[in-house]
């Protein structure tokens, strides 16, 4: 017997069991939802700004009015009433019935995730290959790692995935003999760098998977939560063949309700239908009924701006307690919409070693690993601007500061720490990517 485990079922679960392990992010909740801690790790949207009073009346009327239906089993792709909605939410981006989007290509999932299970289900078998940008959405690695799939990351910049990087990786994966089944790319204020994918590279990254056979799954739950002007059009509205459209209604309205959709190529969607079913059997009526009467009855384009406005105010607060504050060798993004920037720390400093010190200085973020695969990424952390209110903000980037100094000091005194390796932060590389700075 060479060890012991607390965990008497050990032997008896699948393989696929065996590679799992808990997201960075959800293992800081406990922690980071204390009041003295300043939160710069999650994702969380500023709920208070919806007009939560007339919310309340539509959700109580759906109950007490409408019970007999939404609080009923439904179909497994969705009321035909909300994919309906959602077509004319994705049409605001440029992805209409020109571009072959219809309800009838819609399916309703249980937010995002429950979306990018179901992709993986479908198209992934145990040693496939995903490419996904470096670094890429911790939610997604937790489903590719489930479905036994391996992710190679492909390196970004400040515009976003690097169309040669791209083509490398297809050519090295095909002469190494590998199964790619697709890109998985958040193109618009990307998750966690706040990169968007330039409109010339849009073009050249979907004439390369088309040329090698590859499937797109874009996921896009940030695109119309821009700060400086329009994002550029999906990926969706370019090519419908080919590509799979994820997005959520969790950064718009609710993520409580937990309602998403997958706008999917139509000889896929009976499949998707299918898999969801043996899933969750059908979306949660009630939910659906709410996002699709808030859609139909209230100023849901204006509560945009009204997003849009109050994370324009976080991130600008966050940027300039970051220029006034953080040590220096610090670079981060600067995003043009989304929730999130990417710092850079100055080097020798590890995000991850470095987070009990800024727990106890009461101030949480996400170290890097947590988006690579490979759990590289240490010289990296994601910070949060979309929740804490903007003093709350500068005095998180306050305390976490004071922790970066006092580590530097550190390491002037006593040197580096013995075996400490290369901090690679784009994959393939022992650089810290600072062209995403």
């Amino acid at each position: 017997m060479t060890g012991t485990t607390l965990d008497d079922y050990t032997d008896r679960y699948a393989r696929r069991v065996r590679g799992m392990t808990a997201s960075e992010i959800r293992a800081l909740f406990a922690v980071a939802s204390r009041p003295e801690v300043v939160s710069l790790a999650g994702g969380a949207p500023y709920i208070a700004a919806l007009p939560l009073d007339a919310v309340g009346e539509m959700l109580g009327r759906l109950g007490g009015e409408h019970g007999v239906t939404t609080l009923q089993y439904g179909i497994g792709q969705g009321t035909l009433e909300l994919r309906e909605r959602i077509c004319e939410v994705m049409a605001l981006s440029g992805i209409d019935a020109a571009c072959g989007a219809s309800p009838e290509d819609v399916v309703v999932t249980v937010g995002g995730q429950q979306a990018l299970d179901l992709v993986a289900r479908l198209f992934l078998d145990p040693g496939d290959v995903v490419l996904a940008e470096g670094p890429t959405y911790v939610g997604a690695l937790g489903v590719f790692q489930a479905a036994q799939a391996q992710v190679v990351h492909v390196p970004m910049d400040s515009d976003g995935l690097i169309p040669e990087a791209l083509e490398a990786a297809i050519a090295d994966l095909a002469r190494a003999g590998r199964r790619v089944k697709f890109l998985y790319t958040i193109p618009t204020y990307q998750n966690p760098t706040g990169v968007t994918l330039s409109e010339e590279r849009r073009e050249r990254v979907l004439d390369i998977c088309e040329r090698a056979g590859l499937l797109v799954v874009e996921d896009d739950p940030y695109g119309q939560l821009g700060f400086e002007g329009e994002a550029p059009a999906p990926l969706r509205a370019r090519r419908r063949d080919g590509v799979f459209y994820l997005s959520t209604f969790s950064k718009t309205f609710a993520p409580g309700l937990r309602v998403g959709w997958i706008l999917a190529p139509h000889a896929v969607r009976d499949k998707l239908v299918i898999a969801s079913e043996a899933q969750i059997l059908c979306p949660s009526g009630y939910a659906q009924a709410a996002v699709a009467t808030y859609l139909s009855t209230m100023p849901w384009r204006q509560q945009l701006k009204v997003y849009r406005e109050v994370y324009r105010e976080r991130r600008d607060a966050l940027l300039d307690a970051l220029a006034d504050l953080m040590p220096e060798g610090t670079t981060w993004t600067r995003p043009g919409g989304g929730l999130f920037v990417w710092a850079t720390l100055p080097d020798g400093l590890d995000s991850k070693a470095m987070m009990p010190r800024a727990i106890a200085a009461r101030v949480a973020y996400v170290p890097g690993t947590g988006f690579y695969a490979d759990g590289t990424g240490t010289g990296h952390m994601r910070l949060n601007f979309s929740f804490p209110p903007p003093e709350r903000i500068r005095e998180g980037v306050r305390r976490l500061a004071g922790v970066m100094e006092q580590e530097l000091a550190t390491r002037r005194v006593f040197g580096a720490i013995r075996g400490e390796g290369p901090r690679r932060g784009r994959a393939g590389s022992d650089t810290p990517g600072p062209d995403l700075a």
